[in-house]
């Protein structure tokens, strides 16, 4: 059954347990609310929680729990002779569960019957050619271990998904049936359904704090599978980037360093544009700007942020880079070959940083008491001199803090840099030469036919994770920094 479908019917169960429950008390108290703890909407929602919330979460812990077995169970019925010596068990198991998917595929297009999908002695040349003509993706010509264990997984997740939706349903229903004997005019309903809503709160609360430690548990463990096929040393200290699909990662150079540089060479340029204009521009409308100046300047600088990348990106690669080539180009200076290039992207990044810099500036230097200003106006100074030596040093904190933030959001930065400074992973002072950064290259690995469980792809992950702590680092020095030379008001 679909998962989507399990839900609805789930659903439907708890809400018809919701009106059974309200018309069960009312028939228990005679009809008259005041024999009642609780108000009859309480005593129907007792029932459609106890209905509801016990089997999407068994439905939640299966879908979690079932690929683990199956991946751990078919892993262990394939042969080590099936293993490659260029090869290793996680690719096979790559293999296997993109063989699946195909059969699948097969299945749902025509391609293949369902007895036919499942045949352990169907003729392999003949499952290929239905898999290609169903569109799947094979890397690699499927072999007889591979065919057997990618059917054992799907006879196994089919199973798996029907005893789960009987499970789900069974304890919807005897979920129902539980709120049903409570639902009594003595019963305290209201309690059980506020202690209900603070677990849901609380379980809304968790998704943010679930959702980081899944995404860093990701990228550790594929991290760590990356270094067992990968020298650390090489990808770490390696000042060459070559990855190759042709062989399974047999001839790779994935030296990270180019990436890095480009990563924070795109990036200064990026802050030596925004954060002059930014905190320029934070200085004009906090201590120059009218109100009414202000109150429209403002938002439309904050436009900025709500542009998307992708338009920033068709901005540099149509408009910027062709404008530069004109000017530094071969009608011009000759010292640019090209559109896209480190100051394409650089340029339109730091546009795009100009309202983080300009907004959190604004509203710290809006933040520095008037007192301050009105000192030093009495002691004879000018308004630029109190800017200068009074309110800025008051404010500088919060301004690296603003300034850190922004280098990291231009650190994660991808479509710009895709569409504007090129693919070429190169060490360069040139900013006139193209380069690309580790998001350019993280996209650029996961896209393709490559084995999902191959150094070229796992790589991604490792990227990803380096990206992670220099962010990570860079925004817990920003509050550091915020909160260490921060001046309390009164």
């Amino acid at each position: 059954m679909p998962l989507f479908w399990l839900f609805i019917i789930v659903l439907v169960i708890a809400l018809l347990g919701y009106f059974a429950g309200r018309m069960r008390v009312m028939q228990g108290a005679g009809g008259d609310r005041r024999n009642m703890h609780s108000l009859p909407s309480y005593y129907g929602g007792n029932v459609a929680i106890k209905g509801a919330a016990p089997a999407l979460l068994l439905m939640l812990l299966w879908m979690l729990i079932q690929p683990f077995y199956v991946n751990y169970t078919v892993s262990n019925q394939i042969p080590d002779s099936a293993i490659a010596d260029s090869s290793s068990r996680n690719l096979v198991l790559s293999e296997v569960r993109r063989t699946a998917n195909g059969l699948d595929l097969a299945v749902q297009t025509g391609a293949l019957t369902s007895d036919d999908a499942n045949d352990a002695q169907a003729n392999i040349a003949d499952i290929t050619a239905a898999l290609k003509e169903a569109g799947a993706v094979l890397t690699s010509d499927i072999t007889q271990p591979v065919l057997s264990a990618a059917q054992s997984y799907r006879s196994m997740n089919a199973t798996g998904y029907t005893l789960m939706s009987v499970a789900v349903i069974i304890v919807a229903v005897l979920g129902v049936r539980w709120g049903l004997r409570e639902a009594r005019p003595e019963f305290r309903a209201r309690n059980v359904v506020e202690q209900a809503v603070r677990w849901l709160l609380i379980a809304a609360a968790s998704i943010a704090v679930l959702t980081t430690l899944g995404i860093v548990l990701s990228l550790v463990f594929n991290t760590i599978e990356f270094f067992r096929l990968y020298p650390a040393v090489d990808f770490f200290f390696g000042t060459n980037w070559a990855p190759s699909f042709s062989g399974r990662g047999g001839s790779s150079d994935l030296g990270v360093i180019p990436l890095l540089w480009g990563t924070f060479y795109i990036s200064i340029v990026a802050l030596a544009v925004a954060i002059p204009i930014g905190l320029f521009a934070a200085v004009y409308l906090s201590e120059y700007a009218s109100h009414g100046v202000r109150s429209v300047a403002k938002p439309l600088l904050e436009i900025l942020a709500g542009i998307p990348t992708i338009v920033y990106g068709l901005f540099a690669l149509l408009t910027v880079g062709p404008l530069l080539v004109s000017v530094f180009g071969r009608d011009g200076l000759g010292i640019m070959q090209a559109g896209t290039a480190v100051v394409t992207a650089g340029l339109v990044m730091g546009i795009m940083l100009i309202p983080f810099v300009s907004s959190l500036s604004d509203d710290i230097i809006n933040a520095v008491p008037q007192a301050l200003r009105d000192g030093s106006y009495g002691l004879g100074a000018t308004k630029s001199e109190t800017i200068k030596q009074v309110v800025l040093p008051a404010a500088l904190p919060g301004i690296v803090g603003a300034i850190l933030l922004a280098a990291s959001r231009a650190i994660g930065e991808t479509m710009i840099v895709v569409l504007g400074a090129g693919a070429a992973a190169r060490l360069s002072l040139n900013p006139f030469d193209a380069m690309t950064t580790v998001t350019a290259k993280i996209v650029s690995q996961l896209t393709g036919d490559a084995d999902f469980a191959s150094p070229e792809a796992l790589v991604a992950f490792a990227l990803g994770m380096t990206l992670f702590v220099i962010t990570l680092a860079l925004n817990i020095f920003a509050l550091f920094i915020v909160r260490k030379y921060r001046e309390q008001y009164d």
